[in-house]
């Protein structure tokens, strides 16, 4: 009987086998090491993506690594999204009964999770959710790095200064770019994420298995199909994107899917997911459609489907949806913004835009130039397997734990 592969091994058909090598050189010193993980859900948004993963990656490479969530109830959730829209510069003031909500979560979690965080050479604290977690582990023998997926560039001041006291003490935080980051006393590193190219998420597709996606949702593959994929939040602007439809439909014949769900950590869904309904007005030719966590393979098809993908966020930490759209050789317009700045390159990769009508004017620009589309579409592919596929990010936080576990030392000897 063949043996089967090991899981890493099967990236070494996209990446080629020299960086799987390297990563297991890369892994040679962190072997048996005690690496933790810690966010807010398990499912929904770009940071359970990557850790589902990444995770199991880590784990492969010999490293003894998990993955953990905390949990809370309404009023935790509200007060975190309130850090989040802060964050991203809102004027939102959290009351202290919230505040207070906030840090008494974290108190209960630390009560589970403390033995174990005590115990591990290296946890990861993923957004501002779990980063009370630090202080309430003073027997902690490892190095702490608080990992930043939020544009911060122009936080809200009062609620950033809270949190900047909550996350100083760290041994280390990560920025997603350069831009989004804040001065923090304390060694910053710049790794943008990543998306996994064998996931059923972005894995090739045939055509067939596509084609009976678009029939299941009622969706004419015949006319030219624009789509979004998003959690329904207002920073990510599907409104825009219908009123960017509505225009460009004047001169084309076109159709709009708005996909997306929701997130546990995230109570103001269903108020946005409403507000999305009322302007689509019962379109014909807009399909919103509310997909469950594990949808993975029906929004690759929806995605390949497509002739442009639509990305058009007001405020964006970076858009792992962007690059998935790009991964499938399609062009992608997104907003000028944040992370979207890194992955689309303007008038190669996509286009980037400020306005409705921006978008609309760039949807009818692909739509009648259709070898210019495809040429946006190859450069596109290329561009995301040199710089935004897992393996990259892996490499990364492998180096970035052999340098804080090692860095006192002279050298590091990697066999």
């Amino acid at each position: 009987m063949a043996t089967v592969q090991p899981f890493l091994e099967n990236y070494a058909e996209v990446v080629g086998s020299s960086v799987i090598d390297q990563l297991r050189q890369l892994a040679t010193s962190l072997q048996g090491k005690k690496v933790v993980h810690i966010n807010s859900t398990k499912e929904g948004g770009g940071v359970a993506e990557i850790l589902t993963k990444l995770v199991p990656l880590q784990q492969e490479l010999g490293i003894d690594s998990r993955w953990e969530i905390i949990t809370g109830e309404q009023k935790f959730y509200q007060c975190t999204k309130g850090f989040h829209n802060a964050m991203q510069g809102e004027p939102v003031n959290i009351p202290e009964p919230l505040l207070r909500v906030y840090e008494k979560t974290n108190e209960q979690n630390a009560e589970e999770l403390r033995p174990m965080l005590e115990e591990a050479d290296v946890v990861f604290i993923h957004d501002p959710q779990p980063a009370c977690l630090l202080n309430l582990c003073p027997n902690r023998k490892g190095k702490w790095i608080w990992r930043c997926h939020i544009d911060v560039s122009h936080p809200y001041r009062p609620v950033w200064k809270y949190l900047r006291e909550i996350v100083s003490p760290y041994d280390a935080s990560i920025f997603s770019l350069q831009a989004f980051a804040q001065p923090l006393p304390h060694t910053q590193y710049l790794i943008p994420p990543s998306i996994d190219p064998l996931s059923e998420k972005n894995m090739f597709l045939d055509q067939k298995e596509v084609r009976s996606v678009y029939e299941k949702f009622q969706i004419d593959m015949e006319r030219p199909v624009i789509i979004q994929v998003s959690r329904f939040d207002r920073f990510k602007d599907p409104v825009g994107v219908i009123q960017a439809y509505r225009m460009a439909k004047k001169f084309n014949p076109l159709q709009l899917v708005l996909a997306g769900g929701g997130a546990s950590d995230d109570p103001e869904g269903e108020a946005v997911l409403e507000e999305v309904r009322a302007a689509a007005d019962n379109d014909p030719d807009i399909h919103i459609l509310m997909l469950p966590p594990d949808a993975h393979r029906t929004i690759n098809a929806l995605q390949r489907g497509a002739d442009i993908v639509i990305q058009k966020s007001l405020k964006e930490g970076f858009g792992l949806t962007v690059t998935e759209g790009l991964w499938k050789g399609k062009p992608v317009i997104g907003g000028d913004t944040g992370g979207i700045r890194l992955q689309v390159m303007n008038h190669h990769t996509g286009f980037l835009v400020s306005t409705p009508e921006g978008a609309a004017l760039r949807i009818r620009y692909l739509l009648q130039h259709r070898n210019r589309l495809t040429q946006m579409g190859k450069k596109a592919t290329k561009f995301v397997r040199r710089n935004f596929l897992i393996t990259r990010l892996l490499r990364e936080h492998l180096t970035l734990m052999v340098g804080l576990l090692h860095g006192a030392e002279d050298r590091i000897e990697l066999v």
